[in-house]
């Protein structure tokens, strides 16, 4: 299987004049094509730092990271920038969507940034808001919308530009059970069809839907269970 993210022994220093911290200390981690993983702990243990590094967010202070076997930490900021564009999508707690804009116009943003054309935006917004059932909202605005049906069209602007790896923080932490569940079938859905998934979440149910548990504490991996995928 093809390795889309390899760290290799990272360790993320926070200095101040008084003391130094490390946020992640020694973490190992290879993520595969296919993969849904879910990274757990209590808050402060890391698990943004590492959503960072694994989003080519921040650099470590010490270690490799391997982002489709290219070296990463040899990238300048712009060239980094622009591999995390192509390869990497977003999903927040927040949603993060533009309030002035509408549904399809929040989904074709990354597709902008990425210079494609007219034609291909339209075709490539309406092909992810098909798959994930919100054409009927294209002209809608975020305020006119459920909070799950505010994360669908996050994760619509997230997959659209059809990202070698999906990134999530707390994807349903805004959510009531319902909209949670929700979200979370869609992304199981989405590994199905062979999405790479990373999600950071508080929740063992969430986790649950996940094929891979990673356990942190105070910046270290203190345990990793791999289990069969559920609902198959």
């Amino acid at each position: 299987m093809e390795t889309i993210l390899q760290l290799t022994d990272i360790i993320k220093t926070y200095s101040t004049e008084q003391i130094s911290t490390n946020a992640l200390n020694g973490i190992n981690l290879e993520i595969r094509k296919g993969d849904f993983l879910a990274v757990m702990g209590p808050s402060g243990c890391g698990k943004s730092t590492l959503l960072n590094m694994m989003g080519l967010l921040d650099t470590p202070t010490k270690g490799e990271i391997l982002f489709l076997g290219q070296k990463i930490l040899n990238y300048n900021e712009k060239k980094r920038a622009d591999l995390r564009k192509r390869n990497i999508g977003f999903v927040f707690q927040n949603f993060n969507l533009i309030d002035d804009l509408t549904v399809f116009e929040n989904i074709e943003l990354p597709l902008i940034y990425l210079k494609f054309s007219a034609k291909e935006r339209k075709e490539l917004v309406f092909q992810i808001m098909a798959k994930l059932k919100i054409s009927h909202r294209a002209t809608y605005f975020p305020r006119q919308l459920s909070g799950g049906q505010q994360q669908r069209v996050a994760i619509c602007r997230a997959l659209v530009a059809q990202p070698s790896l999906l990134l999530a923080d707390e994807p349903t932490g805004n959510l009531d059970s319902r909209n949670r569940e929700e979200v979370m079938q869609i992304l199981w859905q989405l590994n199905q069809e062979s999405v790479t998934i990373v999600i950071v979440t508080h929740s063992s149910q969430d986790a649950d839907y996940a094929h891979g548990i990673i356990h942190l504490l105070d910046g270290q991996i203190v345990g990793q269970k791999i289990k069969n995928q559920i609902n198959s």
